[in-house]
């Protein structure tokens, strides 16, 4: 039950963000809450994988390469999802980071 509260949760922080940040369009709140599905089963399936091949890039770059890593997450979700589109690299950017923070604070209230 829990996680369908937290696709639920996710879907609604999606769909503010998108508010506020030019460059992300999300057409409705089915939209939303299937955007959140999608990006919870890519990031548990495609992710990890991601993450394994780019270890000496994120080695190096000292973790931020995993921003770029959850961008092309992102470009997944935009191809995989209709109704969702990233129209600029830097919303993109910006709708990472705010999702990264939204989500784990969704986790560490949830606990």
């Amino acid at each position: 039950m829990s996680f369908i509260i937290k696709i639920i949760l996710t879907g609604i922080a999606a769909l503010v963000l998108a508010k506020f940040i030019p460059g992300i369009v999300i057409d409705g709140v089915l939209t939303a809450l299937i955007l959140a599905l999608v990006l919870a089963i890519l990031n548990a399936v495609v992710k990890p994988i991601l993450v394994f091949l780019t270890i000496p890039i994120t080695f190096m770059t000292l973790g931020l390469f995993l921003l770029v890593i959850n961008v092309i997450i992102l470009y997944l979700a935009d191809y995989l999802v209709d109704g969702f589109n990233l129209e600029s690299i830097l919303g993109a950017i910006i709708f990472s980071l705010a999702m990264s923070v939204i989500t784990t604070i969704i986790d560490f209230v949830r606990k």
